[in-house]
Formats: C-alpha cells, structure tokens, sequence
C-alpha cells in the first residue's frame, strides 16, 4: 500500500506541474500580443513559450506515466488497489477531460511555434478567454476524482 501511495504522490507533482504550465502558455501568447512589433520583447517571449511548452510535454508525460501505473498497477504491485471495474465510468469522463486539456496545450503550443515562422497570433482578448478554460476542465476533474459520481 506505500507504494501506492508514492505512486499518487509523483503522479499529483507531475499533474500539478503540468496545470502550470497549461495556465501560463497562453498567458505568454498574451503578452506576445500585447508586445505589438517589438522583435526583442517578442523574441523572448517566443523563447520563454518554447521552453515552457517542452516543459509542459515532459511532465504530461511523467504524469500520463504514473497514472497509467495506478490504473494499472495492480496486475502487477501486490496490495495495490484496483480502479478497473463496475463504478469506475468517473475515470473515463476524467480522461476526457484530461486530452481536452492536451489538446488547449497543444493548441497553445502551436501558436507559440508560429511565432517565430512570423504567423499572427490571436488577439489579447481571445488569448485571455483562451486562458480561462482550463479552469472549466479542472474543476471537472477535480471533482469527478473525488466525488466518483458513477
């Protein structure tokens, strides 16, 4: 059961880590288009996305690893308890909500790429708007963790 634990432990870091990430890239693409036509400001802020993005990748990826383990893990860690089985449906409409949240990431990321291919971005206004929702998504899944409605 302390492997269990440890397991959730790394893996709420990693989802955390990612969420920062998900609520800050648009936040840059903001800034990028309040920046107007100043190359130096929007060069950095190009390279502050980019980075961010390859960050957001990473810990998506440990976090998609760790959950797969506590989905999982019980074929394989004695005592590990199992979330596979009748009442479990939360998890499907929570991974739902979990690719909705990559592809806002992705979505993201894209625009921050075509920064530098000199591709317009969105006006600071969508890009603010684009930024609240994720917050929508979490809640979802915040609450579909700890209610297990179905």
């Amino acid at each position: 059961m302390q492997a269990y634990f440890w397991i959730k432990t790394f893996h709420l870091v990693f989802v955390i880590a990612f969420m920062a990430a998900v609520f800050y890239l648009p936040r840059i693409l903001v800034n990028v288009a309040e920046a107007g036509d100043a190359p130096d400001v929007r060069a950095r802020l190009a390279l502050m996305g980019r980075r961010l993005y390859r960050f957001g990748h990473a810990m998506f990826g440990l976090a998609f690893v760790f959950g797969l383990v506590l989905w999982l893990g019980y074929r394989f860690i004695p005592d590990f308890p199992t979330m596979v089985g009748p009442g479990s449906g939360w998890m499907h409409a929570k991974l739902a909500l979990v690719v909705l949240l990559l592809a806002h990431f992705i979505v993201a990321g894209r625009w921050v790429k075509g920064i530098d291919a000199g591709r317009p971005v969105p006006s600071s206004r969508a890009l603010r708007w684009f930024n609240e929702l994720p917050v929508l998504a979490l809640v979802g899944v915040v609450w579909l963790v700890l209610a297990k409605p179905f």
